[in-house]
């Protein structure tokens, strides 16, 4: 009895349960500045294609943004380490706010390739937000935390696209609206961060390790070989290349294989908010308290794996309502600034016959998704969470701006080796390779990822937040 009442009280302990009232603003400023991203995700491939772009351009579209951000985040994360959080959460949306506003202004494919380079070098939303998020937390708490930064993703997934929807039925289908709409979304969250945020990482605490990881390509490199750590980065590499190219070449392959239009995959992204909110903020937290993170990456691992593959497969049946002729139409009319004239370009990726529409299709990547998104939702916050367990506080900021790096560098090579992938051996063969990928990690991981091991010095559970060694 006496030990029931222990483990009671530690359980109740302020060490693990999540402080709300912290982690609130830095959930509300994410979610306020995914809106605009989330905005856009729907729609970009189906922009870039009203521009005649066919799939490898499209492909090299979306690498742009990662690859600028592969560039600025790791150097904006080791600056959050040396002058705080804030400000640089502020210089990032600063960037993400005139990338939006360029997009909206654009009148060709080359000033989307600006708006992506210009959001890109700007980005470092999101890892900041996360090192707040570990120097708000225990040990205890920092999945669950991080959790909620995927939830964050998840309500962006689900408002994001309804209000993508909605601009473009008041607009009649103009893809610029949606990017002003995103632009304003970003103004918000810079402002929210100005006036609310409060600096999370003391004075006291910048700047004082003097062996943090450096941000070069080689020491990616190199910290692929730390104990515990590398494989973590690793793995966080393909899970995002896997999830990511899922995420990147979703609207191409349901524009090909089920004719859907830039509202019709608004729709299905709302689905998919819905699923990862679920899963990231209300899910995630149990089940790491219960199983812990390395149940988590396995779990994660083959569900991922075996959505992207029924996902391939999806069958090759238009919705439905789907009119070729009508999809033609929207992807060939003037997209252009406001006031500006200019020749519509020819469709070059492949459509839909008319015939043979019906539900099946569509049901089936329905079903698809739910596996795929329950992977991709678990696995990056399983992921840094146990990276941060594994080196010390002072280090936190740096591994998960390394972690951001593997991220960027993920989501800068699925959408080109997609693209090409998509371009020579048609839909299905992105999705294959992708789950192919995670599958193999599955198997690497059953024997690399380890428990966490006991740090020198700890006596007990409850020496919570104690640095690494």
């Amino acid at each position: 009895m006496a030990r029931k009442r222990e483990n009671t009280a530690a359980s109740t302990s302020p060490e693990a349960k999540l402080d709300f009232q912290r982690i609130l603003p830095i959930f509300v400023i994410v979610l306020v500045d995914l809106l605009g991203l989330t905005i856009i995700v729907p729609l970009l491939p189906l922009y870039a294609a009203s521009y005649g772009a066919n799939a490898l351009i499209i492909g090299i579209l979306g690498a742009t943004y990662p690859v600028m951000q592969f560039i600025g985040a790791p150097v904006l994360g080791r600056l959050s380490d040396r002058f705080g959080r804030k400000p640089i959460l502020m210089v990032s949306q600063i960037g993400t706010f005139a990338g939006f506003i360029l997009m909206g202004l654009s009148g060709n494919i080359w000033l989307l390739f600006a708006a992506r380079i210009i959001d890109g070098l700007s980005g470092a939303n999101i890892s900041t937000a996360q090192a707040a998020i570990a120097d708000s937390t225990t040990e205890k708490t920092r999945t669950q935390a991080l959790g909620l930064i995927g939830a964050a993703f998840g309500i962006g997934f689900t408002i994001g696209p309804v209000i993508a929807f909605a601009s473009l039925a008041a607009s009649g289908n103009n893809y610029h609206v949606p990017a002003f709409v995103a632009a304003a979304c970003s103004l918000g969250s810079f402002l929210l961060t100005a006036f609310w945020f409060k600096e999370t990482l003391p004075a006291e605490r910048r700047g004082k390790d003097a062996h943090r990881a450096a941000v070069s390509f080689g020491s990616m490199v190199k910290a692929i070989s730390i104990p515990q750590v590398g494989f973590l980065l690793v793995l966080m590499f393909v899970q995002q290349f896997a999830f990511g190219g899922f995420e990147n070449m979703f609207s191409l392959f349901s524009l090909s294989r089920l004719g859907l239009n830039a509202s019709g995959n608004a729709v299905i992204f709302v689905f998919l908010g819905i699923l990862i909110t679920v899963i990231q903020g209300g899910l995630i937290g149990p089940w790491s308290r219960k199983y812990g993170d390395r149940w988590l990456i396995y779990m994660g691992l083959a569900t991922l794996a075996a959505g992207l593959f029924f996902m391939a497969i999806t069958p090759n049946q238009p919705v439905p309502w789907y009119s070729k002729a009508a999809i033609t139409a929207e992807l060939t009319s003037t997209q252009t600034s406001p006031g500006e004239v200019s020749a519509a370009k020819s469709v070059q990726v492949a459509l839909p016959e008319d015939g043979n529409t019906g539900a099946l299709g569509i049901i089936w990547i329905v079903i698809a998704l739910i596996p795929a998104t329950i992977g991709g939702g678990v696995l990056s916050p399983a992921i840094n969470s146990a990276i941060t367990k594994r080196v010390s506080l002072s280090e936190v900021g740096g591994m998960l701006g390394l972690s951001a790096a593997f991220v960027s560098l993920a989501n800068a090579l699925a959408p080109l080796i997609g693209g090409a992938v998509f371009q020579v051996l048609g839909s299905s063969a992105p999705f294959l390779l992708f789950a192919l990928l995670a599958g193999v990690m599955w198997v690497l991981a059953r024997r690399q990822v380890k428990e966490q091991p006991q740090r020198q010095g700890e006596a007990a559970p409850a020496a919570v937040g104690t640095p690494a060694h």
